[in-house]
This record gives structure tokens, C-alpha cells and sequence, in this order.
């Protein structure tokens, strides 16, 4: 499946380079970046697109399955046949605990 970077172009969110004094008391660390248009935004994020979805009945999954009965040879045979139809997704989830933005452009740990 893909990953969850970002697909915009051109608009790059953590383009700043922090306050000039940071930069000079830390010279080899680097300091977290701030968007400069918008001082309030962090790297980290909060919410996501859940993967699951919810059925006719309200039941919530990631797949659905019907049992149907195929009858081959004249002998009777159990089948699970993929739902798809008649889902509705979740929609967004807010996260337990928040996490790094995908797109944050600073090494973290180095081994």
C-alpha cells in the first residue's frame, strides 16, 4: 500500500529554519522547524483516515464476508465471498497519542 506522505506541491509545511538565537546557542542541533505563515502549527499530527468501515447493519471492520453455498459435482462446498457494496468508511479518527508528521525534515536519531 503507499505511504502517507504528502501529495501537495509547493507548499512545503516546515519550511523555517526556527529563531536566529536557537541557531546560535546550538550550533549542531538543529531546532524544530516553525511554519512561518502559520506561528501556530506543529510537526506533529493528531488525526488520521481510518481504514475500516461500517456495514448496513452498523457493524464496523476493515473487510466484510458473506458465507455463500456452491454446489459442485453434487456435493455442497462453503464459500466466503468478499463484500463490497453498502459501506460506509469511518471517516477521520483522532489519535491516542500524537505523532511525527511524515514530512518533518529533521533526523531524529542517528545509529
Amino acid at each position: 500500500m503507499g505511504g502517507s506522505g504528502s501529495k501537495s506541491k509547493g507548499f512545503w509545511p516546515f519550511s523555517g529554519s526556527g529563531s536566529g538565537d536557537d541557531a546560535a546557542k546550538d550550533g549542531n542541533e538543529q531546532s524544530l522547524a516553525r511554519v512561518r505563515s502559520f506561528p501556530g502549527a506543529t510537526p506533529f499530527v493528531f488525526t488520521r483516515r481510518s481504514s475500516m468501515y461500517f456495514d448496513e447493519d452498523g457493524d464496523l471492520a476493515h473487510e466484510f464476508y458473506e458465507e455463500t453455498i456452491v454446489t459442485k459435482n453434487g456435493r455442497k462446498r462453503a464459500k466466503l465471498k468478499r463484500i463490497q457494496k453498502n459501506l460506509t468508511p469511518q471517516g477521520i479518527v483522532k489519535l491516542d497519542f500524537p505523532c511525527i508528521h511524515v514530512d518533518f525534515p529533521i533526523i531524529l536519531c542517528e545509529a
